[in-house]
């Protein structure tokens, strides 16, 4: 009697094993795997982002958000309220040139030598 009793639970589980095969390749078939399958959320997220229409824009929409732009005064210059006088003193300045100062007849003053260098025959005897 025990061993009816597994050979009838062994077929009962092979009948069933088989069933739920037969049962799975059928769903495969005609149904989507899991992978292929879309998911929930996104399919409600894809609906809800084609139905989506923005406002339009108005030309208002920025009055209270932003200041208005308004260029800045240009500053004014403080020599040009007295340009005509500074060209005037400019034009009659002596004309400085590098070499005659001092000299009033137009000869060009002697250059002094600032490089002093010293004998080396000197410096050579004391050593």
């Amino acid at each position: 009697m025990l061993l009816q009793l597994r050979a009838s639970s062994a077929r009962s589980a092979a009948a069933a094993v088989s069933r739920v095969a037969r049962v799975n390749a059928v769903r495969t078939f005609i149904a989507p795997t899991v992978s292929r399958r879309a998911d929930f959320v996104q399919e409600l997220y894809l609906k809800e982002l084609k139905a989506y229409k923005p406002a339009p824009i108005k030309d208002t929409d920025s009055v209270g958000q932003v200041q208005t732009f308004t260029a800045p005064k240009s500053p004014k210059s403080p020599e040009e309220a007295d340009l005509a006088n500074s060209l005037k003193d400019y034009e009659s300045m002596a004309v400085e040139v590098e070499g005659t100062e001092g000299v009033a007849g137009g000869a060009p003053a002697a250059v002094q030598d600032w490089l002093v260098e010293e004998d080396e025959g000197e410096e050579a005897a004391h050593h």
